[in-house]
């Protein structure tokens, strides 16, 4: 059983240690590890770069976006003046790329951002955006062969690009269907309201009366 706790990043209970600092439900983790052979077997060396992320990891991320203290990208991944954004256009341009601290798909240890550290140039430094995924990046042979490969393993990419016009196209982003597909919609308002409480979310003024519309664009569909 999932509790709202876990479901929100507020508890590692349900994970297991996959490797490192990685943390994974124990299905998931297994699942992962078959993949990660048989990508081995191809001549892939995949590895996660994100895997868990608490509640406090994606408020942090969340509040340094809203004010001004991390990056914004835009739809083509070029840096964004937030100065002057009102607070819808500034939440909206933060959820294109980043969860709400909350609803985050990597609080459930179902989903890993992935990569291949032996297809990165001499000195190349991982950023985890589009160009690196798509034909002539470093990464675009492992996009590929995940593409073909992945759904055998259970995988999927939630953010493909085709159910949330509003989210970021994220090749790097996998998740373990058979048990995503059991919690992402038991997310709910009422469950993100209680999970805020004594909590500092930066944008709240703008967020809380404007959740409906939130959930129902960047969540539930």
């Amino acid at each position: 059983m999932i509790t709202n706790e876990m479901l929100t990043g507020q508890s590692s209970e349900h994970l297991t240690i996959l490797y490192g600092k990685h943390l994974l439900q124990p299905k998931a983790a297994e699942a992962f590890l078959k993949l990660q052979k048989a990508a081995k077997n191809d001549g892939f060396n995949l590895q996660p770069v994100s895997t868990f992320r608490n509640f406090a990891r994606q408020q942090m991320i969340w509040n340094m976006k809203f004010t001004g203290k991390r990056v914004i990208l835009d739809a083509k991944g070029r840096p964004l003046n937030i100065t002057t954004l009102k607070d819808r256009e500034l939440c909206y341009s933060i959820l294109y790329w980043s969860a709400l601290p909350g609803a985050s798909r990597h609080h459930w240890g179902t989903d890993i951002d992935i990569y291949d550290p032996n297809l990165l140039l001499k000195k190349q430094k991982l950023h985890l955006e589009l160009w690196e995924y798509l034909e002539g990046g470093s990464q675009y042979p492992l996009n590929q062969w995940l593409s073909d490969n992945m759904i055998i393993f259970g995988f999927y990419r939630p953010f493909n690009g085709n159910k949330q016009p509003g989210v970021a196209l994220e090749p790097w982003h996998i998740s373990y269907k058979p048990l995503a597909s059991l919690i992402e919609d038991k997310i709910t308002e009422e469950v993100l309201h209680k999970t805020w409480q004594g909590q500092y979310i930066a944008g709240s003024k703008w967020l809380i009366p404007n959740l409906t519309e939130v959930c129902s664009r960047f969540i539930y569909s």
